[in-house]
């Protein structure tokens, strides 16, 4: 989508559609001005018509009176609950309901002078706008023809070029991370998903490392090696480094989980809602589309990430439960469940890249438990961190940008659920309890003392039933997490 910023009266503005904006009951439409007796009368009454009301819309033709063809006005609902998150949602639908009338430009005025930065507002309306028209329809024979309309912003915010910019960069790397997480299970193994993140190496000039499956059982990989025997589509230990900070500046570590198909192994799951799995490679998805945006951001840090993808498939030669699987890091696992995977390519992934690149700090993604959707529904992420000052930037960063989560605890009685009787750890805790909990307590065992936020995103990755309908997320992957990341990687020094 094409996006501008331009300063100027509403009143003087030429344009297909000038839109604007309208907090409930206050019968006025932020920033819009006076035009005529005749255009004002019919804008007070639109106004009284929606009331401000949120997901209410009222269109207004000017029959040629201004220079605007047409007038929108959009509610925004009560002004105690007013957000960014509210602005992009209801941009979201202005762009549909456009798109939707086969319009090639729209203007929007952007409130301002209410209780959310200019910035904010900027990055609010630019992020719904292009991301509410994201389809995956690669596989459909039929495809829509409609190109999406272009944006101009009436602001008198001198840096909203620059702000329009790094969101429309943010806001490609999350349909880019859709995008790769919506692709088939036959159409993405594990070696596609390689190949995918050394095209985002090349086209942003980071280096990339992908192992075979042979490399990752000699680097003695054992988490990733064991859940990934089962499948004839071997797995990779993906590897991505971006360096644009101070050369002596430690690293950031991202790990994300990408088990591009989960059956559950031998440990198999229910037929039903199977085909989900292929959502199961979320998380390293989610890492991939960081990359891409702060690369493209160019970011003054450095930034590692590591993607272990495997396909998790019952065969001759799959792993068992009663199985006891040597990690990197050199602890033993006892394998209860060839269902709880994740977590064994995750601690493989994540001790590989603390002992190789001794990062400042750590943070994982990961579809990892069913115990989270349970615990915290479908619209929030569970976080568990042993560092409170990095889980308070991550809770900071998660407000702005409305990727919502919340910070369940772990302690030493966590760590002991998942201690094993016949070897180091096992790969469940103990029954039902605190499953979420316990899967990161057994990633605990690999992260020691280096600070760490583990992001279990099982509810937020993709839209599922009880998922509150937003106007900027569509059907499949939502991309939970990249926005969240990449506004707490800006703010790194």
């Amino acid at each position: 989508m094409r996006v501008r910023a331009e300063t100027g009266l509403s009143i003087k503005k030429k344009t297909s559609i000038l839109c604007a904006f309208s907090i409930e009951d206050t019968n006025v439409a932020i920033g819009l001005g006076k035009f005529n007796k005749k255009i004002d009368q019919t804008i007070s009454q639109s106004l009284q018509e929606i009331k401000g009301k949120k997901g209410k819309i009222a269109i207004i033709h000017s029959h040629k009176e201004i220079s605007s063809e047409r007038i929108l006005i959009a509610g925004l609902g009560k002004k105690n609950k007013l957000t960014s998150d509210v602005i992009r949602d209801v941009t979201g639908n202005i762009t549909k309901k456009i798109h939707e009338l086969g319009i090639k430009e729209f203007t929007i005025i952007t409130p301002e002078k209410i209780s959310i930065k200019n910035d904010q507002v900027v990055s609010a309306i630019v992020e719904g706008a292009n991301l509410s028209l994201y389809d995956f329809d690669l596989y459909k024979k039929e495809k829509s023809n409609k190109k999406e309309p272009d944006l101009t912003l009436l602001t008198s915010d001198k840096n909203a070029q620059k702000i329009i910019k790094n969101s429309i960069t943010i806001s490609d790397a999350v349909k880019f991370t859709r995008d790769v997480a919506n692709l088939p299970p036959n159409e993405c193994p594990p070696a596609k998903l390689g190949e995918i993140a050394k095209q985002i190496a090349n086209q942003n000039k980071m280096k990339c490392t992908v192992f075979s499956k042979n490399e990752i059982k000699s680097k003695r990989l054992g988490g990733v090696t064991a859940v990934g025997q089962g499948s004839k589509n071997e797995p990779r230990f993906i590897i991505l480094e971006y360096r644009n900070g101070k050369k002596e500046q430690k690293p950031i570590l991202l790990v994300g989980k990408a088990v591009t198909f989960d059956t559950g192994g031998i440990s198999l799951k229910p037929g039903e809602k199977m085909d989900e799995m292929k959502f199961d490679k979320c998380g390293g998805c989610t890492v991939l589309g960081v990359m891409k945006a702060i690369s493209e951001l160019k970011l003054p840090i450095n930034v590692i990430a590591i993607v272990p993808s495997v396909e998790n498939m019952p065969s001759g030669d799959a792993f068992r439960p009663g199985d006891i699987v040597k990690l990197f890091n050199g602890k033993t696992a006892e394998i209860l469940n060839t269902d709880a995977e994740g977590r064994l390519i995750l601690a493989d992934g994540l001790a590989y890249g603390i002992k190789h690149f001794q990062p400042s700090s750590v943070m994982d993604f990961a579809t990892l438990t069913g115990a989270c959707i349970v615990a915290l529904g479908t619209n929030v992420a569970g976080i568990v961190s042993n560092n409170a000052k990095l889980a308070s930037k991550v809770k900071s960063s998660s407000a702005k940008t409305s990727e919502e989560v919340w910070e369940l605890p772990i302690n030493d009685d966590y760590m002991d659920m998942v201690k094993s009787k016949v070897a180091d750890i096992r790969n469940l805790g103990m029954g039902r309890a605190a499953g979420t909990i316990t899967a990161a307590a057994f990633l605990a065992n690999a992260v020691g003392n280096v600070p760490w936020v583990h992001f279990d995103i099982a509810g937020t990755a993709w839209i599922q039933p009880s998922t509150k309908s937003k106007s900027y997320n569509s059907h499949g992957a939502t991309g939970f997490g990249v926005r969240l990341v990449v506004d707490y990687l800006m703010n790194q020094k």
